[in-house]
């Protein structure tokens, strides 16, 4: 057997304000390192789980995270990848727009639809231009994503550089972003296209898959 855990990272400033982030890159709170902490704790009481790799996106918000965790579970020697392809959903013009706001400015059930649905894209915005992606070619950059679109960067990182560690019997460490992670999960649990908008994914509550080793789910627990 071996075990995979993902965790959403603690809440950020964005979280706190109720607005779309994205790729917009902010910081935790207070509480969202304090949640980082207590994650950390919950990870490292995990039975007989040593993650041989932590994974992280290369925003502050999920960065921080990974680093407190790994504090405080005793995992600061581990190796970590810090990879644009486990950063949150690119949400386009929605970017830095507060979630009210935006009902208001297009209407509850186009949100819902953008938000939810597993095809929706929300408008385009402009490319992003940040030294972090220098060495990525720019054209495979988001300008907008849908969750499918999300899940599709998201499966070639976690087929490449997770799934074929797990095979081998090592256990590793997601730490990411609320949409990355539910496109992750609806892969790993095969859930439809429907039931996928009905889950969510809370901050700093790690998920625990156990694995056979062929990579079928044997347990899955939510700590809290």
């Amino acid at each position: 057997m071996v075990k995979l855990v993902l965790l959403r990272h603690g809440e950020s400033t964005a979280n706190y304000a109720n607005i779309y982030t994205g790729w917009n890159d902010v910081k935790l709170t207070s509480r969202g390192r304090k949640q980082a902490v207590s994650a950390g704790k919950l990870i490292s009481q995990i039975p007989d789980f040593a993650p041989t790799h932590v994974h992280t996106s290369v925003l502050v918000r999920a960065i921080e995270t990974a680093n407190i965790v790994a504090e405080i579970a005793n995992f600061l020697y581990l190796p970590i990848t810090k990879t644009w392809r486990l950063n949150e959903r690119h949400y386009g013009k929605l970017r830095g727009l507060n979630k009210d706001v935006s009902r208001e400015i297009f209407g509850q059930k186009q949100i819902l639809e953008w938000r939810r649905g597993f095809y929706s894209v929300p408008p385009a915005g402009d490319r992003v231009n940040d030294r972090r992606y220098i060495n990525c070619d720019c054209q495979r950059l988001p300008q907008a994503e849908s969750l499918y679109q999300t899940q599709q960067r998201v499966l070639i990182y976690y087929h490449n550089e997770v799934a074929r560690w797990l095979l081998k019997g090592e256990d590793q460490l997601i730490v990411a972003h609320g949409s990355t992670l539910r496109a992750l999960i609806k892969k790993l649990e095969q859930i439809n296209d429907s039931a996928i908008t009905k889950l969510e994914v809370d901050n700093c509550e790690p998920i625990v898959y156990t694995f056979d080793k062929y990579l079928h789910i044997r347990d899955k627990q939510v700590l809290s």
